[in-house]
């Protein structure tokens, strides 16, 4: 399997896989989809053989993106990476392909001079594979705010990936 750039000749099985995954997630339509692509600063997919098993959707400070999530980081955080999805195909999940993405995340933070890598998962209603996989790689919660409509709650995630002095 291999990590490459998403195009948007992937945005069909991008968009089944978070289809799989919405409950974690928000929903996504091809033109929302082809926006988020546009904006994106990572945005890659793992597979073979014309398949993808995975993808991964990130944005730098600065992105035209109305995510509370992200406006969250936005009021705070200099120079970071928000995570904004990461999806693996329910039948390759356990197997290391969201590890995979995110080293390569980190790799690409660390090349495009990012102090933080940021996301949120969902702690009402509860997602704990997510919680350990983040607490796996060093992600420390820096806050937690409602969504939606109120009924869900997250936890805000921060990882150093450059000291605050870093040139």
């Amino acid at each position: 399997m291999q990590i490459r750039d998403a195009t948007p000749r992937d945005f069909a099985e991008i968009l089944a896989l978070n289809e799989a995954s919405v409950q974690f997630l928000s929903p996504l339509d091809s033109e929302h989809l082809a926006e988020l692509h546009e904006e994106a600063a990572f945005h890659r997919v793992l597979g073979a053989e014309g398949h993808i098993d995975a993808f991964l959707l990130a944005f730098r400070e600065g992105a035209r993106y109305d995510s509370p999530n992200y406006q969250w980081f936005a009021a705070r955080y200099p120079r970071y990476l928000y995570i904004d999805r990461v999806v693996v195909a329910p039948a390759q999940q356990g197997q290391g392909l969201g590890r995979r993405l995110y080293e390569n995340l980190l790799d690409f933070a660390h090349a495009s001079d990012a102090r933080y890598v940021t996301c949120e998962f969902d702690v009402e209603p509860p997602n704990e594979a997510s919680r350990r996989f983040h607490a796996a790689f060093g992600f420390q919660e820096v806050g937690t705010q409602c969504v939606g409509s109120a009924r869900k709650r997250v936890s805000l995630q921060a990882l150093v990936v450059a000291a605050e002095n870093a040139v």
